[in-house]
């Protein structure tokens, strides 16, 4: 199903990734229906309404959980007003991205053609989400959707707050910015790479995965990239590369950027 900017595909029945293919970044969220409300991880880029989406596939009210508190994934926060965050992500939701705005427009709009944006929106009006979460997420949480339960993972290494959602009985994993295939960012003043590390280890310890849900690029992911991604880690740490300015390491399906 096509909509202005966004695409929506079905994961299942009830479960679907809502993603931006128009901008270089790939970006997805997803849309989780349980009985009683529904969860919608992240908000994307903020350039179409993805309100307008959500309002078209469910009449249950909407909770939005953060994996991470960058400008990509919360550009939709301000649509709603149910929205969760990990404790150590909440006071760059409360008090702003410590990022420039116009170095964020620049990359909001790089090479996208004009006539693919919607029309309504303009570059001019365009900010950064801040505001109070109504709750703070802590690791091992389970989130209950009535009949359909998530748990939170804290995962940090890509920002000190990230978290990866983990639903077991379907084997669904939701990897944010930690687990994609393309580049993982590690080298921003905010990462840390040894707790990246430590967070592939995390994840790659449980015990039934069934599909990879990324944040960005392929939805299509290889259950197997856990063990690769951990792999090239080992080896980075083993050779003392695991550290801010060891540069860009490349292999199959993914680069690591320290």
């Amino acid at each position: 199903m096509k909509a202005t900017w966004f695409t929506v595909e079905e994961v299942d029945n009830k479960t679907f990734a809502i993603s931006e293919y128009n901008h270089w970044e790939k970006v997805h969220s997803y849309l989780i229906l349980g009985n009683k409300i529904a969860c919608l991880i992240d908000t994307g880029l903020g350039i179409g309404n993805i309100k307008q989406i959500t309002d078209s596939l469910t009449d249950l009210p909407v909770k939005v959980i953060t994996t991470h508190v960058h400008w990509d994934h919360i550009g939709g926060h301000s649509l709603f007003d149910n929205i969760s965050v990990h404790e150590n992500d909440v006071e760059w939701m409360r008090n702003g991205i410590p990022v420039p705005i116009d170095n964020i427009k620049i990359n909001l709009v790089k090479g996208v053609r004009k006539e693919l944006l919607p029309e309504n929106f303009n570059i001019n009006d365009y900010d950064i989400f801040k505001g109070e979460p109504r709750h703070i997420l802590n690791d091992g949480e389970k989130i209950n959707l009535g009949n359909r339960e998530l748990l939170v993972l804290h995962t940090p290494g890509h920002s000190p707050g990230h978290i990866c959602l983990y639903e077991k009985e379907r084997g669904y994993l939701y990897t944010g910015d930690l687990l994609y295939k393309g580049t993982l960012y590690a080298f921003y003043p905010s990462t840390n790479p040894n707790d990246y590390y430590k967070s592939i280890i995390k994840i790659s310890k449980l015990d039934y995965v069934d599909k990879i849900l990324p944040g960005h690029n392929d939805i299509v992911v290889n259950k197997k990239l856990i063990i690769e991604i951990r792999q090239a880690f080992e080896e980075l740490k083993e050779k003392d590369l695991l550290k801010h300015g060891s540069g860009l390491h490349e292999y199959s399906s993914f680069k690591i950027k320290l």
